[in-house]
């Protein structure tokens, strides 16, 4: 492999299969309104863990905020009695509001992303209008990952892959002998992630994803969503390399980058806009802080019009 991130990635999945260490405990969340899949992974030697992908929940006609889907992650915590080192994010999400700063003030841990949310938080800091207080730094973060980064959950190591295409922030994290993909990839029977956003780019979700799909066959793959494919029953959200390489409707192997890249575009222009994209996209640039308090001590989301 001439990929020194990936090869480190296989390395460390190879790993766990031999029996060389240890494998994470994964407990998913599924938020049925936003088809999210959350996850809490920990170490069973340490009990230190990592939560991924959290959901706030929001109610776009009253404009109401609770935490109910955080709340159920908060007392699966308490109750398997883990210490939360990571609050983890893979990307900035336009189909639901992260949780992320809630669940840190409640149990703790270091609030990360990748580093290329500096460059969605200029591109919709200007859509937003949102003024010089709003800071397009990730400095809303506690760690910005680069491509490559590793960090340890207790005794677990873990690598962050960058694979931008959906955003130019996209990360992928892999943790012991499972990754975990936000939306680069869907399951087998729905297919990939849309690249239609503001720096999005199908060409290189391709490319992202193929680099995912060079992990060995074996590798758990946990996806941040499900929509449930026609004709399936269940919401899924765990699937395989090995799964995605023979039977992904979209980039299975044998599809060409020119011919994925034409499908991807032409199918982004049928889609509507994720229906919270726009409360969304204000908060999570934020790093899950709501806006600054206006005058009269309420909080605001701006709808622009013709913007996006």
């Amino acid at each position: 492999m001439s990929d020194p991130h990936l090869s480190q990635a296989s390395a460390l999945i190879g790993s766990v299969k031999a029996g060389r260490g240890a494998a994470p405990i994964i407990k998913s969340f599924f938020d049925e309104p936003t088809n999210t899949a959350s996850y809490v992974v920990h170490d069973p030697a340490t009990r230190s863990a990592a939560i991924i992908d959290s959901v706030l929940d929001f109610d776009v006609a009253s404009g109401r905020i609770s935490h109910k889907a955080a709340d159920k992650i908060i007392s699966y915590v308490k109750a398997e009695d883990l210490t939360v080192g990571w609050v983890l994010e893979t990307h900035a999400h336009a189909d639901h509001l992260t949780a992320g700063p809630y669940l840190k003030a409640e149990l703790g841990g270091q609030l990360a992303i990748g580093r290329d949310i500096i460059h969605v938080q200029n591109v919709f800091g200007k859509i937003f209008n949102a003024g010089t207080e709003f800071a397009r730094d990730g400095s809303e973060f506690d760690r910005l990952f680069e491509d490559g980064d590793k960090f340890a959950i207790g005794d677990l190591q873990a690598i962050a892959l960058h694979v931008p295409g959906h955003t130019p922030a996209d990360m992928a994290y892999v943790i012991g002998d499972a990754v975990f993909t936000g939306d680069t990839l869907f399951m087998p029977d729905y297919g990939t992630a849309r690249a239609d956003f503001p720096g999005g780019d199908s060409r290189q979700l391709f490319r992202s994803i193929r680099r995912l799909l060079s992990l060995p066959s074996e590798t758990r793959l946990f996806l941040c969503h499900d929509y449930k494919a026609v004709g399936r029953e269940q919401f899924v959200w765990e699937t395989t390399v090995g799964s995605q390489r023979s039977s992904n409707v979209h980039v299975h192997e044998g599809v060409a980058e020119d011919d994925f890249v034409a499908m991807r575009n032409a199918r982004d222009a049928t889609l509507s806009m994720p229906k919270l994209i726009i409360p969304s996209i204000q908060v999570n640039m934020r790093g899950g802080h709501l806006p600054e308090p206006e005058s009269n001590g309420g909080r605001y989301l701006k709808i622009p019009l013709d913007a996006l």
